[in-house]
C-alpha cells in the first residue's frame, strides 16, 4: 500500500505541474495535453507512452484498494468488540477520514475521467479535442468548481496522513527527528499538491483564466 500509494503522489505531482500550465495560455497548454502523447515516439506508437503509465497507474490502484481492504479486515478482527465510547485525542482529522476520503477519492477519480477522457459531463459544452477550452468551460460551472475543491479537500487529507504512514512503513521514521520530517513532508505535499491543484479551478471560475 506504501509503494502503490507513493506512486500515486509522483503521478498527482507531475499531472499538477500539468495543470499549472492554464496560466501560460490557450496554446501552450494544449501542447503540453498534445506532447505527452507523444513522448517515447518513434520507439513506441502514439500515445503508447500513455498507455504504459495509466495500465501502471491501474494495477497500483487495484493494488491501493486491495490493500486498504485488506488492512480493514484485519483491524476489524483484532477488535471484534467495539469501543462503548471512543475517543480521538492522538489521532488527527486525516488519519481519521483515510477510509471514507479513500473512497471519495475513488468516486472523484471515476467523474474525472468520464469528465475529461471517455465522455463529457459538462453542461456548459466545450470540445473534447481542445483541452484548453474544456478544463474553461467546465470550472466556468460554480457547481463542477465545487466539486472538483471537494475533492481537492480530500486529497490533501489522504495525502497528510499517507504521506506519514508510507513512509513509516518503508521504514523511515525511526527517530523521532524523522517522525517529524515524516509529518512535516505529509503537510507540505498535502498543501503543495492540493493547492496547486484547487488554483486553476479557482482563476478560471473568477474570470482570470479565459
Amino acid at each position: 500500500m506504501a509503494v502503490s500509494g507513493i506512486i500515486f503522489i509522483g503521478y498527482v505531482l507531475v499531472h499538477m505541474y500539468g495543470n499549472l500550465k492554464a496560466f501560460a495560455g490557450h496554446d501552450a497548454f494544449n501542447e503540453y495535453a498534445h506532447h505527452i502523447r507523444e513522448i517515447g515516439e518513434p520507439l513506441l506508437p502514439h500515445e503508447g507512452f500513455l498507455w504504459i503509465v495509466r495500465i501502471g497507474l491501474l494495477v497500483s490502484l487495484v493494488v491501493h484498494v486491495v490493500c486498504a481492504f485488506i488492512l480493514w479486515r484485519r483491524a476489524a478482527a483484532a477488535r471484534p468488540v467495539k469501543y462503548q465510547v471512543k475517543k480521538n485525542v492522538a489521532s488527527s482529522l486525516s488519519s481519521r477520514t483515510m477510509r471514507w476520503g479513500g473512497l471519495a477519492l475513488l468516486l472523484f477519480v471515476i467523474w474525472h475521467l468520464i469528465h475529461f477522457t471517455v465522455g463529457k459531463v459538462n453542461p456548459a459544452g466545450g470540445a473534447t479535442n481542445d483541452p484548453y477550452n474544456l478544463m474553461v468551460d467546465s470550472f466556468e460551472t460554480w457547481w463542477m468548481t465545487v466539486i472538483y475543491l471537494l475533492a481537492m479537500v480530500a486529497l490533501g487529507l489522504h495525502l497528510h496522513h499517507g504521506t506519514f504512514s508510507a513512509l513509516q512503513t518503508l521504514g523511515f521514521t525511526n527517530t523521532t527527528s524523522s517522525r517529524q520530517r515524516a509529518r512535516l513532508a505529509g503537510w507540505v505535499l498535502a498543501v503543495v499538491i492540493a493547492g496547486g491543484f484547487s488554483l486553476t479551478p479557482l482563476f478560471i471560475l473568477f474570470g482570470v483564466i479565459q
